[in-house]
């Protein structure tokens, strides 16, 4: 089983905005990956001539991954995806940092500006997912969702019609779960290609559908796919409804809206 997943760079996306899907490289545990601007063994390319041929390594490890920084002059920042603002820095010639983030981004200085690439774990544990000392091998949980994500969030509110009443069928298109999920603080510059980005992490690394089949069913399919595993399988109750903003929080009063 992987430890990590790493969306190569380059002209593919995984969006649905856009088109092609991306390149990925599946790391498990003990797997390493250089990257740089391409040499022998160098697995991530990094196509900038301010980026040393090798210029760092991830390794996976356990349900974490390592970055080494085999620069001597220029440290990496790793981001928070899911953070606000959140990052690290891997100071110039630092050796196998942990990191510890989801959803991130390994950024270096470039002569274009920035260069980087993705790295999604997704297989972190929580508690509750450890055996009882002494009985083996931990236990890694099929469906390892962290209910503090902004991924999570998408989630709710696309089960959001289902949890409150079983028998709608309907499910809330791209551009209404973004209008739902707007009045958090955390959500306030959400997009629909933020969306998108979050229903392909979801049904690609973390509940792991189909991927040959969600493409040729399309993305109404998959959202409903997405849904009916989530739903069936509890990992979205309706507990979880108090993670979304009160119905209503974020439409004008009606003397507001005649000002």
């Amino acid at each position: 089983m992987e430890t990590i997943i790493v969306q190569l760079p380059g002209p593919s996306h995984w969006d649905a905005d856009e088109p092609g899907s991306p390149e990925l490289i599946h790391l498990g545990p003990g797997d390493v990956a250089d990257f740089g601007r391409g040499g022998t063994g160098v697995r991530i390319v990094l196509a900038d001539p301010g980026i040393s041929r090798r210029a760092g390594q991830l390794e996976a490890a356990g349900d974490y991954w390592r970055l080494s920084n085999f620069s001597r002059s220029v440290s990496y920042v790793v981001e928070n995806l899911e953070g606000a603002g959140e990052y690290l820095t891997v100071a110039p010639g630092r050796l196998g940092a942990p990191v510890p983030f989801e959803f991130s981004r390994v950024v270096l200085p470039a002569l274009s500006g920035t260069a980087g690439f993705k790295v999604f774990a997704p297989q972190h544990a929580y508690l509750g997912e450890q055996t009882v000392p002494g009985g083996g091998e931990q236990t890694v949980h099929p469906f390892a969702l962290d209910p503090t994500s902004k991924y999570f969030l998408v989630l709710v509110a696309l089960c959001e019609p289902r949890l409150r009443d079983p028998s709608d069928s309907a499910l809330p298109g791209v551009g209404q779960i973004v209008d739902r999920l707007r009045p958090l603080e955390s959500c306030r510059d959400l997009t629909r290609s933020a969306v998108n980005y979050h229903i392909d992490y979801l049904a690609f690394a973390k509940l792991r559908l189909d991927v040959g089949e969600e493409t040729a069913t399309g993305a109404g399919a998959k959202r409903a796919r997405l849904a009916s595993v989530a739903l069936r399988f509890g990992l979205v109750r309706e507990e979880h409804l108090g993670l979304l903003p009160r119905r209503g929080a974020g439409r004008l009063a009606p003397q507001e809206a005649g000002a």
